[in-house]
C-alpha cells in the first residue's frame, strides 16, 4: 500500500473523452502508469500554460489537481516530423515545420529530433534557400528553439548557412558561442546591413538589430571595438536612436531599454589621457595661485591623486577640457575662488577629481554592463562627449551650491553630498538635452534640496508611522499589527502632537522600553511583508538570449499554505492568482538560498556580476536539486521576498529595510511614549476645516528666490 505522500490525484484528458480521474503513485514507473491508462507511443503532457512531456526527471513537479493529457510519445512525434518535412508536398512540410517550432520549446523532443539528425535537415533548408518565405521563417523558428537547449554546438554551422542566415536572433546567438563564430558574423554581416535594419519601422526587427549589435560589441577585443564605433559614430548612429527610437512614437520597450543601456555603457568607457599636456595646459588660468589650485590634492606629489581608477586619469582630462573648451568659465571659477578667504575657497583640483568620480558612479563608468539593467540617459544620444559636457555643468554648478552653503573646506564632503543629489534627482527626470538638464540642475539649489529632504523624511514617517488609537499618560496602545500602508493609518491631524524631546537614547529606561517594543514593532513588519508577498511581484528571467516573453509572476496565497507562479506578458498587471499555473505549497519549502549560494548562479558564472549577487535568491522544496529561482526588480523587493520568506519558514528577518523600518518604527514609538500628554485633551473627531480664502495674494512664490 502506497504511504499518502506519494498519492498525487490529477486528472488524465484524452481525445475525444473526458478527463479521467486517476491517483498516480510516484514511486510507480511512469511507463507502467501510461500503460495503464493507454497503447503504446503515447505519452503525458501538461494541458495547461506550457505543454511539457511528463518524464522521470520531472514527474516530482506534478501536484494534486493537475490536468495532464495523452499525446504522441516524443519519439514517435520526431519521427513523424521528420519524415513529413522531407515530403514532397509543400503544404505538408510547412505544416510539419510549423508544428516543430511549437514543440521544440521541449527539451524531450529536442533530444529525440536531434538524436535523428533532425537540426541538420533544417541546416539543409536554409542552405538551399529554396524554399517559401512562410517554409523558412518556421524553419528558422524551430531551429533557434532547438539550439536554445544547448544540446549541440553552434560551432558546427557551416560558412554557408552564416552566409544565408536571415534570422538576427541566430546570428546574435552564434556571436554570443564562440570567438571564432563571431569573427564569421562580423565578416558576413556589415555594420551597414545591421544600420539598415535599425532604420526600419518595424520595433520588433529594431530591437533584434539592436541585440546582435551589442553582442558584436562586447565580445569584439578592443581594437575591434574601437573601429566599430567609429564606423558608428561616422553613420551618426546615436542621433539617429534619439529621433527615431527614443523619440518614436511608440514607447521603449523594456528590451530595448537594456540595449540602449548596454549601448551607453559601452560608449562611456574612460579615454586614454596625456597626464603632462593636460595638467600643462590647466596652467594659465591658475599661474597667478598654483597653491590654490592644488588646494586638496598631494601637495608633494598631485599625481597621486590620480592614479586611483575611476576617475584616474579621466579627471585630469574632464579638467583639461573644461578650460580648453570654456576658457572664460574656467578662469571665473579659479580667480573667483582666489579672492575668497583661504577657508571658503573652492579647491578646483579636489572638488573636480571627486565630480569626476561622482559622474563615475552615476554613470556606471568602469563597471561591466548589468543583465538587468535598463536604466538608459536620453541625453548620452543627444549629445557627443557627454562625460566632458556633463562636468563642465556640474563643476559650476559646485561653485555656486558651495557659495549657497556659505562652505569651508570643512564641509567639502557635505557639499559633494549635495551635488551628488543634484545630479542625481535631475538625471532621474530623464532630460533630452545638455541644455535642459543644465536648466533642471540649477533649477535644484540647495533650498530646494533641503525642502525635498523634508518632505521625504515626513513622507517615511507617515508610511511607517504605527497606528494611534488611544494616547494615555507616558503610553500609547496600538492596534494588532497591520500593513505598513499610508492608508491604514490615522490622517496626519492626530499626530500633530508628536513633539521631539531632549536626547532619550542614552537613557537606560528608554533602552528599556524599545526592547518591550521591539517584538510588537517586528510583528507588524511581519505582516506586512507577508501582505507584501500576497500581492506578488513580477520578474525577469535571465538567459544568453534577452526575449520579450522571459517574465513571470509570482505571488502567495491569501491563506499563506501555496506559493502561486507561472510566465506572464509584459503587458500584464497584477494578474489574477487562477491564471498562474503552477504552484508550491509552503509546507514543502525546505530552505532559503541568497547570493552565489544560488542555483542558477553557480549555472551562470558569467554572469555574476556584484548586482545579479546582490538580487538574487532561491527556494529550495521537496529534494535538494529543486529550486525555484529569482532575480529581484529591485534591491527592496528582494528585501521584501527574502523577509516575507524568512517569516513563512520560521526566520528571523534580517534585511537592511527590516532594520531601517524597524529603527524608524522605535524612535517615533519612544518619542510618543515620552509625551507630557497629561491634561491635554486629543479629540475623537478631526477639526472643521475651515472655508478656503477669497484670494490667495498672500501666498510666497518661492520658485523666484533664486535667479
Amino acid at each position: 500500500m502506497p504511504q499518502q505522500k506519494d498519492i498525487v490525484k490529477i486528472a488524465i484528458q484524452m481525445p475525444g473523452a473526458y478527463p479521467q480521474l486517476i491517483q498516480l503513485d510516484q514511486k510507480k514507473p511512469l511507463s507502467a502508469v501510461i500503460k495503464e491508462v493507454c497503447p503504446d507511443n503515447y505519452a503525458l503532457q501538461y494541458a495547461d500554460g506550457v505543454q511539457t512531456y511528463i518524464t522521470e526527471s520531472n514527474r516530482l513537479d506534478i501536484k494534486n489537481g493537475c490536468i495532464l493529457r495523452l499525446t504522441k510519445a516524443p519519439g514517435r512525434c520526431a519521427e513523424d516530423l521528420y519524415k513529413g518535412i522531407q515530403s514532397s508536398d509543400s503544404g505538408v512540410r510547412c505544416d510539419s515545420l510549423k508544428e516543430l517550432a511549437s514543440v521544440s520549446t521541449d527539451v524531450t523532443f529536442a533530444q529525440e529530433f536531434i538524436s535523428r539528425d533532425g537540426h541538420l535537415l533544417l541546416v539543409k533548408i536554409v542552405e538551399d534557400s529554396n524554399e517559401s518565405n512562410a517554409i523558412m521563417t518556421h524553419t528558422l523558428t524551430g531551429f533557434m528553439e532547438l539550439m536554445d537547449h544547448g544540446i549541440v554546438s553552434w560551432e558546427n554551422l557551416s560558412c554557408v548557412f552564416i552566409k544565408k542566415q536571415v534570422s538576427l536572433d541566430i546570428l546574435e546567438s552564434m556571436v554570443l558561442s564562440s570567438h571564432s563564430l563571431f569573427l564569421q558574423v562580423k565578416h558576413e554581416v556589415t555594420m551597414e546591413r545591421l544600420i539598415a535594419h535599425l532604420q526600419v519601422t518595424n520595433p520588433q526587427i529594431q530591437t533584434k538589430a539592436m541585440a546582435l549589435l551589442m553582442a558584436l560589441l562586447q565580445t569584439a577585443g578592443d581594437s575591434d571595438r574601437q573601429d566599430m564605433f567609429a564606423f558608428l559614430n561616422k553613420k551618426n548612429l546615436r542621433q539617429y536612436i534619439y529621433k527615431n527610437i527614443i523619440h518614436s512614437s511608440g514607447s521603449v520597450q523594456d528590451e530595448m531599454a537594456h540595449y540602449l543601456y548596454v549601448l551607453q555603457s559601452c560608449y562611456l568607457e574612460p579615454p586614454g589621457a596625456s597626464h603632462e599636456d593636460a595638467s600643462g595646459q590647466l596652467q594659465p588660468g591658475a599661474e597667478r595661485h598654483p597653491s590654490r589650485f592644488a588646494a586638496g590634492c598631494n601637495n608633494s606629489n598631485p599625481g597621486q591623486d590620480l592614479v586611483r581608477t575611476p576617475p584616474g586619469l579621466l579627471a585630469l582630462d574632464t579638467m583639461f577640457y573644461f578650460a580648453s573648451r570654456y576658457p572664460d568659465a574656467y578662469s571665473r571659477f579659479v580667480l573667483e575662488n582666489s579672492s575668497r578667504e583661504d577657508k571658503h575657497e573652492c579647491p578646483f583640483a579636489r572638488s573636480s577629481i571627486q565630480l569626476t568620480l561622482i559622474l563615475c558612479e552615476i554613470l556606471r563608468i568602469g563597471e561591466p554592463p548589468s543583465e538587468t539593467r535598463s536604466d538608459y540617459h536620453p541625453i548620452f544620444f543627444s549629445q557627443d562627449r557627454l562625460m566632458e559636457e556633463l562636468f563642465c555643468v556640474c563643476i559650476q554648478l559646485l561653485n555656486k551650491t558651495w557659495k549657497e552653503m556659505r562652505a569651508t573646506q570643512e564641509d567639502f564632503d557635505k557639499v559633494m553630498q549635495v551635488v551628488r543629489e543634484q545630479i542625481t534627482r535631475t538625471l532621474s527626470s530623464k532630460p533630452t538635452s545638455l541644455e535642459l538638464f543644465k536648466n533642471k540642475v540649477n533649477a535644484l539649489n540647495y533650498s530646494e534640496i533641503l525642502k525635498l529632504r523634508q518632505t521625504e523624511r515626513l513622507h517615511q514617517e507617515e508610511t511607517l508611522a504605527p497606528p494611534v488609537l488611544k494616547v494615555q499618560q507616558h503610553s500609547v496602545r496600538t492596534r494588532p499589527a497591520a500593513p505598513l500602508m499610508a492608508a491604514e493609518f490615522p490622517p496626519l491631524w492626530k499626530r500633530l502632537f508628536v513633539t521631539t524631546h531632549c536626547v532619550w537614547q542614552s537613557d537606560a529606561a528608554t533602552l528599556k522600553l524599545k526592547e518591550r517594543l521591539k517584538p510588537e514593532l517586528l510583528e507588524l513588519i511581519r505582516e506586512q511583508r507577508l501582505n507584501r508577498l500576497c500581492q506578488g511581484t513580477m520578474f525577469k528571467k535571465i538567459s544568453n538570449r534577452r526575449r520579450q516573453d522571459k517574465l513571470w509572476y509570482c505571488r502567495l496565497s491569501p491563506n499563506h499554505k501555496m506559493l502561486h507562479y507561472g510566465d506572464v506578458e509584459e503587458d500584464t498587471d497584477n494578474p489574477p492568482i487562477e491564471t498562474l499555473q503552477e504552484k508550491i505549497p509552503v509546507a514543502d519549502i525546505k530552505g532559503l538560498l541568497t547570493g552565489k549560494d544560488c542555483p542558477h548562479m553557480k549555472e551562470n558564472k558569467s554572469k555574476q556580476n556584484k548586482e545579479v549577487l546582490d538580487l538574487a535568491f532561491s527556494l529550495t522544496y521537496d529534494v535538494e536539486e529543486d529550486s525555484l529561482n529569482f532575480i529581484a526588480p529591485s534591491r527592496t523587493d528582494f528585501c521584501l521576498w527574502t523577509d516575507g520568506l524568512s517569516v513563512l519558514l520560521g526566520r528571523e528577518m534580517s534585511s537592511e529595510s527590516t532594520r531601517s523600518e524597524l529603527e524608524i518604527l522605535l524612535s517615533m514609538e519612544i518619542k510618543l511614549r515620552l509625551l507630557d500628554l497629561e491634561n491635554v485633551p486629543i479629540p475623537d473627531c478631526a477639526p472643521v476645516i475651515p472655508k478656503p480664502p477669497s484670494n490667495y495674494n498672500f501666498c510666497y512664490d518661492f520658485s523666484q528666490t533664486e535667479q
